[in-house]
């Protein structure tokens, strides 16, 4: 097995853009400011990365402007066959300080690499790392564990069942930490995609629990909130079906909320066999995407204690929920009319849909973050296929953020993964020379005043929209980026089982 990226895409089609759109008419601004570009940096290798939008809900950067990410040293990776990131070096997990002070988190002790996923309100960052070892059930592949860095140490984790992986996906300011582990039981169906079962965990104060599953062999815990409420995914049979419409050979999946008090929930459906649940926010509600019977159409969902259908229609008879703010605003995607172009969507309620749009003359679009103010970063995909630019969408103009950043910059932007209540945002970028940077970038705003050099007048989003279809010709057409392979760290079924409009999808390979 060696990793690979993939790609899977859906048939293009004409676009069509059916009359009344949007169901919810909203002012439309015409001016933005413009943003610093900050390049983080490396630890002396080539690239550096920040956990990407993989379809779950991420916690990357707070509202005091810490970033956290991961950053190549000069080191080749000691498992070749089996190598962290693409580029085949040695990454470290990072915290970058508002100030600008990054600091190398390390690794386990004998270990390579290692990456961070989450952070809480309070700074505790989770992730994995590798430990030196390799796992005697899959020769040569390096073992991973789940870690918590805290206090300026790092914390191993540790398995159950007697496997050999687990990784953090979340952590809250209790220091309760939720992922997944892997034991030695034979499992064809795989989440972590290595042959044996994938189990959910919660650990807290040195105790790892095993959550159980909602009746199928694996389940995978991906989300937790200040609460202390776990969202994640389990196999609920052993029937492979068609998931979404899209993967056969898939097992019918739910998706579950625990908590000490009442233990694992299964949320339900919309009357499929397959339910994804993407992000919980403060208050304990959901959003993912769930089938309807048949399996064949889908419909973004919120869970406030029981499913509902978020509704509304771009035109068409699918759409996906990928985040929520605390007010409970999801966004997502939404198809058009014909079931093979999309748009990024936002629901402000249920029925409340509104089409978000694309960058200039693109044919898709993808919403998958969101701020307390509405602020909205995704994707814009010129031929739902490649060139895929980051937007900003911001009281109803929607940007290429490759517009508000100043001309001539090192980097060309790829994609924008999330944003913080103060408008800054954590990015992706591409030099000359195609390697990936983490990238802030920040608004020169009323938050951030006086910033010197900086350029405080805004850009009318005609000429951004102009600029954006004069540089059209060198949009970067994506290849999923190094850092998705440590972020979901090679799973197979799993990854597969995402579908957000490009059908991204990586895994090891033989």
């Amino acid at each position: 097995m060696k990793q690979a990226l993939y790609f899977m895409a859906i048939v293009l089609a004409a676009l069509v853009i059916p009359a009344g759109l949007a169901q919810d008419s909203h002012h439309h601004s015409a001016r933005h400011p413009h943003y610093k570009l900050i390049d983080i940096g490396t630890f002396g290798g080539p690239q550096s990365y920040i956990p990407p939008y993989t379809g779950f809900s991420i916690s990357i950067l707070n509202n005091q402007g810490v970033l956290i990410g991961a950053a190549d040293t000069s080191q080749p990776d000691p498992f070749p066959n089996f190598c962290f990131n693409s580029d085949c070096f040695v990454s470290h997990a990072f915290r970058r300080e508002e100030g600008g002070e990054l600091t190398d988190l390390g690794a386990l002790p004998g270990g390579g690499s290692s990456a961070s996923q989450w952070m809480s309100r309070s700074g505790l960052i989770a992730g994995l790392s590798e430990n030196g070892l390799t796992d005697p059930l899959v020769p040569g592949f390096p073992e991973f564990r789940a870690v918590l860095w805290q206090n300026g140490g790092i914390t191993d984790l540790g398995t159950l069942e007697g496997g050999y992986e687990s990784i953090a996906n979340a952590v809250d300011s209790k220091g309760e930490v939720v992922g997944m582990f892997t034991n030695t039981t034979p499992d064809p169906n795989s989440i972590f995609g290595n042959g044996y079962q994938t189990r959910a965990f919660f650990w807290q104060d040195g105790v790892m629990q095993d959550l159980g599953t909602l009746g199928g062999s694996d389940a995978f815990a991906s989300l937790i909130n200040e609460r202390g409420q776990v969202v994640g995914w389990s196999f609920i049979s052993s029937v492979p079906i068609f998931c979404f419409g899209y993967f056969n050979d898939l097992l019918a999946t739910g998706s579950f909320i625990w908590d000490k008090e009442n233990g694992m929930r299964n949320l339900g459906g919309l009357g499929g066999l397959c339910t994804n649940a993407e992000a919980i926010n403060s208050r304990g509600q959901i959003v993912g995407t769930s089938d309807f019977e048949g399996d064949t159409v889908w419909h973004a969902f919120i869970w406030d204690g029981s499913m509902h259908d978020l509704g509304g229609s771009l035109g068409g008879n699918i759409s996906q929920g990928f985040a929520l703010n605390d007010a409970g605003v999801a966004v997502g995607f939404g198809m058009l009319a014909g079931d093979t172009i999309w748009h990024a969507a936002l629901w402000r309620g249920i029925g409340k849909i509104t089409d978000l749009g694309v960058v200039g003359n693109d044919q898709c679009s993808s919403a998958h973050a969101i701020n307390a103010k509405g602020q909205v970063v995704g994707e814009s995909v010129a031929d739902c296929f490649s060139q895929y630019r980051p937007f900003l969408w911001d009281d109803g103009s929607i940007f290429d953020l490759n517009a508000l950043i100043p001309p001539g910059s090192p980097l060309q932007l790829q994609a924008a993964e999330t944003i913080n209540d103060r408008g800054e945002i954590a990015a992706s970028g591409a030099d000359a020379n195609g390697n990936e940077h983490a990238v802030l970038l920040i608004p020169f705003d009323e938050n951030h005043p006086n910033v010197e050099g900086c350029d405080y007048d805004l850009v009318d989003a005609t000429s951004a929209a102009l600029r954006a279809k004069t540089a059209v010709g060198h949009v970067y057409s994506r290849v999923l980026t190094p850092s998705a392979a440590w972020q979901r760290a090679r799973f197979n079924i799993f990854q597969q089982r995402r579908f957000n409009g490009t059908s991204r999808v990586i895994g090891p390979s033989n």
